[in-house]
């Protein structure tokens, strides 16, 4: 089978592509960068191609002969990039994929959305019907991204939309590593109470709901909240990962909105040099954001099970941490 998976260089996209070629699956990827993992997705045979779901050529290029397809490829939160780079690829690089599937008979379209778009969670857990409230443009963009894949609905291809929660894993060189660090040195400063939720989703469990997404009848334009079995608090998730490297850990309390204001300054100072700032706002959000979701409709309807837990999966990312000389 020939399989197309966009962002296929990536953390969660290299994830995806080894588990398909391992299946058996002759996996065409496309990528905007090599990534860290593009010497051995090539030894292990990947098709790769190096360019933006935004070109419309090469979307139509890579799609021939594919049967199915997982749209993984986005473009990330970035301060200071202009958000005509959001929609070209979160939005219109959606749509051309949509046609091209359209065009050549792909059998299931996987879109790969996030948990995001529905903000702050006010009344936990939030589930699919939740209200949407994204609070940034990256946000937006991948809801609208969402909106152009009901465009394409009745016209005879089969399609359903995943919005995965917080993932982590080995291969993740950028989302836990800041936290593992800090846990790392003992001390965690903890702006705020801490006792937000996030909800972590382990790489391995994530492509398990690619895999049940894509072998379900499902098609409709259904859409799947996606994480592990459970949500933590903050200080819960920070001391789990202490455990995980056998490190004794010290949280100290401070408050949040001094933080949220100098987060504020370093924008606005670093908005004329066209460079992200090494403190913004969405990033100190992360402290005082609710993110806890259920993932019962999934598990219901897609038979998705998460198999691997919290002490687990911070193991595994701590040991590939250490192995690769990051902490």
């Amino acid at each position: 089978m020939k399989i197309l998976v966009t962002g296929g260089t990536g953390f969660t996209g290299s994830h995806l592509t080894r588990r398909l070629i391992k299946r058996g699956a002759h996996v065409v990827v496309i990528d905007n960068q090599k990534g860290l993992f593009y010497d051995g997705l090539n030894q292990m045979g990947a098709e790769i191609h190096l360019g933006s779901v935004s070109d419309r050529a090469l979307v139509d290029q890579v799609m021939k002969g594919c049967e199915v397809v997982y749209h993984v490829a986005a473009m990330f939160r970035k301060v200071n990039l202009p958000k005509k780079i959001y929609w070209d690829v979160n939005v219109e690089g959606t749509r051309y994929l949509m046609e091209a599937a359209l065009k050549y008979g792909v059998k299931k379209f996987v879109n790969c959305s996030t948990c995001g778009i529905h903000g702050h969670v006010r009344s936990e857990p939030a589930t699919e019907d939740s209200p949407i409230a994204p609070e940034d443009y990256y946000q937006y963009t991948k809801y609208e991204g969402e909106r152009v894949v009901k465009e394409y609905l009745g016209k005879g291809l089969k399609i359903l939309t995943l919005r995965p929660t917080a993932i982590y894993g080995p291969g993740d060189p950028e989302r836990f590593l800041m936290l593992f660090k800090r846990v790392n040195q003992g001390r965690f400063l903890m702006f705020g109470s801490g006792e937000a939720h996030y909800h972590p989703l382990y790489i391995d469990n994530l492509v398990d709901a690619f895999e049940a997404a894509s072998a379900s009848d499902r098609g409709n334009g259904e859409v799947y909240l996606i994480g592990d079995e459970k949500y933590h608090s903050l200080n819960e998730l920070v001391l789990a990962i202490a455990q995980s490297l056998g490190v004794k850990l010290k949280i100290q309390h401070l408050p949040f909105w001094p933080l949220w204001t100098v987060a504020l300054g370093c924008e606005i100072l670093y908005k004329p040099l066209r460079i992200d700032p090494p403190i913004f706002r969405r990033r100190v959000d992360w402290f005082r954001q609710n993110r806890a979701f259920s993932i019962e409709k999934a598990k219901r309807e897609l038979g998705y099970q998460p198999k691997v837990d919290l002490k687990e999966g911070l193991k595994r990312t701590g040991e590939w941490y250490r192995e690769k000389g990051y902490l």
